[in-house]
């Protein structure tokens, strides 16, 4: 969709046009300092124990691991990952002239104070929580849900108090967000209580059970008895003119064998110990879930934050894990995971631990390397794995990609709106990876045509005096400036001494009348290479 400039306020094509030629002219411009650095002992002691477990992995498997990173490779993974789009060129120039310590921990950090990783997330976990579908009508309300998760995120609540709300929690859907959890599997007249039991065990044990609801789990413990034990904590839930609220009654079932009702008490798989002696049945299966003894949750918490990170967990699936191993031989997900629950279960703390260990900051590639060595190193998390980008992330990135100044809350409102609309869009249209949205798989094929032959990107990278492709080929003061802040823009990197000579001959070929063409050009080509739409 087109917007006409008599829509732009002056102030924000000015802001705009200046912004652009500040940046084009001088790559060390820093509009903002970033904020101070907040790396602490304990943090640094929950890396370097990662860090130490990995060295020894690697060595014992004869795996040689990757090199470093370069600093603006890591910068857009962690753009990618906590804001799920790229760095604007207005966060690269304010990153490549701070030069104070510790600059990269001080820039996670900062991505995570910034209310674009709270909102980012939220979605992202508002997927596990209750699927992608619509939900009932009404009582299931997945704004309220996503706007409570961000602000539990942005004020780094302790996760096990927030999976303890989305179990447990009374009300409206609107006045008591977490119950949307509950509602969102209200089917008819009638909560789902199977659904309910399947969908806590998977988003908070990393483990399926689903099949056990009608048999025993023909490859794991469960057996159907656990499954009925666990639906049966949701048998008292019942919606009121209150909200969602907990009634003291039996759960029955049918038995499928002599077809007649029975009553089903709840209980759960293993240590029955944990749970409380008193409180609702939903109260006391979020405390036994949360218990500080309970490795699964955290276990299962940590290896579903290290797949949101890297785009691929580091056990898989995700929600399919096999038993811990002996606590006397722990692995990497219980070094974290005792680190976790130690820092009060603060995913910001997680997440820039495992942002800051070596298996995050390393290349994705290994000199000399082939294939099989590739998948070793892989398999050990000596290299940081290629991923695709994910629908929302591909088109959060053009969208970017298409702008110098960073879009985000404070961004003009047309400017925000036209984003909401465009990736509404675009996901609806592309593709959507739905709740699985760790499954591997692959970009959809007319993902691809839409970038390589859609009029989306051809709009967005039409020049004008708006964009960032009108302002870099206009206020580039040489050729050289102009295609690297191109390559910034689009790929977070500058070019490479051939390619920047290969663009550079094009733009000396051309006329005042056909520049602005080239650069289009040199835009959209960037937009539609492999290393634009994978995270590396």
């Amino acid at each position: 969709m087109k917007v006409r400039a008599a829509l732009i306020p002056i102030a924000v094509v000015a802001g705009v046009t200046l912004l652009v030629a500040a940046a084009a002219r001088d790559p060390l411009r820093q509009p903002r300092r970033s904020s101070p650095a907040n790396v602490t002992p304990t943090l640094s002691s929950a890396v370097a124990t990662v860090d130490d477990y990995l060295n020894q992995s690697w060595t014992y498997a004869n795996i040689a691991s990757a090199e470093p990173a370069d600093d603006l490779q890591i910068l857009r993974r962690l753009s990618l990952a906590l804001h799920g789009t790229i760095p604007s060129l207005e966060e690269i120039r304010q990153f490549q002239t701070d030069t104070q310590p510790d600059k990269l921990r001080r820039w996670t950090r900062r991505l995570l104070d910034d209310p674009r990783f709270a909102d980012y997330f939220a979605q992202r976990l508002a997927r596990v929580y209750v699927g992608v579908d619509e939900g009932p009508f009404i009582i299931f309300r997945r704004d309220r849900l996503t706007d409570w998760l961000s602000s539990r995120l942005q004020a780094d609540h302790p996760y096990d108090e927030t999976v303890r709300h989305l179990i447990a929690e009374t009300g409206l859907w609107t006045g008591a967000p977490a119950v949307n959890f509950v509602t969102s599997a209200r089917i008819d007249e009638d909560f789902d209580e199977n659904k309910l039991a399947g969908r806590t065990v998977r988003a908070f044990l990393g483990q399926r059970i689903d099949c056990a609801q009608c048999h025993d789990h023909p490859f794991r413990d469960w057996t159907q008895d656990q499954f009925e034990g666990l639906a049966a904590h949701f048998g008292e839930v019942s919606l009121s003119p209150f909200g969602v609220e907990d009634k003291p009654q039996e759960y029955t079932i049918q038995d499928r064998e002599t077809l007649e009702d029975r009553t089903v008490a709840p209980s759960v798989p293993f240590s029955p110990t944990w749970l409380p002696t008193a409180g609702t049945s939903r109260g006391q299966l979020a405390a036994w879930l949360t218990h500080p003894e309970n490795r699964r949750f955290r276990r299962a918490t940590v290896n579903r934050v290290w797949g949101l990170l890297f785009g691929r967990a580091y056990l898989r699936p995700v929600d399919d894990l096999d038993d811990p191993p002996p606590t006397d031989a722990p692995d990497l997900l219980d070094l974290l995971a005792d680190d976790f629950a130690a820092q009060n279960y603060s995913i910001k703390h997680l997440i820039e631990t495992i942002t800051a260990t070596r298996a995050f900051r390393a290349a994705s590639t290994i000199d000399g390397g082939d294939d099989k060595s590739l998948a070793a190193a892989e398999s050990k998390s000596a290299i940081f794995p290629l991923v695709r980008l994910r629908p929302e992330q591909v088109i959060g990135a053009i969208l970017q990609a298409a702008s110098v100044q960073t879009i985000d809350r404070n961004s003009h409102l047309l400017v925000r709106t036209i984003r909401l609309i465009r990736e509404g869009d675009f996901i609806r249209e592309y593709g959507d990876l739905g709740s699985d949205e760790l499954q591997e798989r692959g970009g959809t094929i007319p993902q691809r045509l839409v970038l390589m032959n859609g009029d989306l990107v051809r709009e967005l990278m039409e020049s004008n005096l708006f964009n960032s492709v009108g302002g870099t080929a206009t206020m580039a003061p040489t050729d050289e400036q102009c295609i690297e802040t191109a390559f910034l823009i689009c790929l977070s990197r500058k070019p490479t001494p051939p390619e920047s000579a290969h663009f550079v001959a094009q733009l000396q070929d051309s006329t005042d009348e056909s520049r602005e063409q080239v650069v289009e050009d040199l835009f959209w080509s960037l937009l539609n290479t492999t290393e634009f739409s994978w995270n590396h």
